[in-house]
């Protein structure tokens, strides 16, 4: 089961991941470091079959990781990675108001979850959420493919950063 732990997130510095990364770092090394310094396991918890969203060491929402799940969320990651934007509350709520303000396309399952964290983050943090949601706006995101694709973290951040239009 992969617990997402919201209490040190909230509580310290230490748990929050900073995900800008060196340019030149390939996507495969910087989404290593991400899942690393996030206490995510090595394949970001694709292989867990349940999500716990905790606060403060106690469960207060679960959901299946399903199969459409996994598939935004290992676009999601990468988003992270792209963007810069980490995984307290607020850098999720940034990264969904991100996402929506590019379009999740046909990733119905990321339209559903980015709604609720936007909304989330309209309320703890207005205006770095709309600040997000209008850097989506001007940019483009990896929901355009059909499907996650390997390849993809063969190349450099800085590669990626510039196809997709992030700046």
């Amino acid at each position: 089961m992969l617990h997402l732990e919201f209490t040190r997130i909230l509580g310290s510095g230490k748990a929050i991941v900073k995900t800008l990364t060196n340019e030149s770092q390939t996507v495969r090394q910087a989404r290593a470091d991400y899942f690393r310094r996030a206490g995510f396991p090595p394949d970001g918890g694709d292989a867990q079959r349940w999500v716990v969203l905790c606060i403060g060491g106690v469960p207060v929402f679960a959901f299946p990781n399903t199969k459409t799940r996994r598939r935004s969320v290992k676009l999601h990651d990468i988003h992270h990675v792209l963007t810069g934007y980490d995984t307290s509350w607020t850098g999720e709520s940034e990264i969904a108001a991100w996402e929506l303000g590019s379009g999740c396309r046909r990733h119905w399952v990321a339209w559903v979850l980015n709604l609720g964290a936007m909304a989330i983050g309209l309320v703890i943090a207005p205006r770095r959420t709309w600040r997000a949601f209008i850097r989506g706006r001007h940019s483009g995101n990896l929901y355009g493919s059909a499907s996650f694709d390997e390849s993809l973290l063969d190349r450099t951040v800085g590669e990626l950063r510039r196809e997709v239009g992030i700046r």
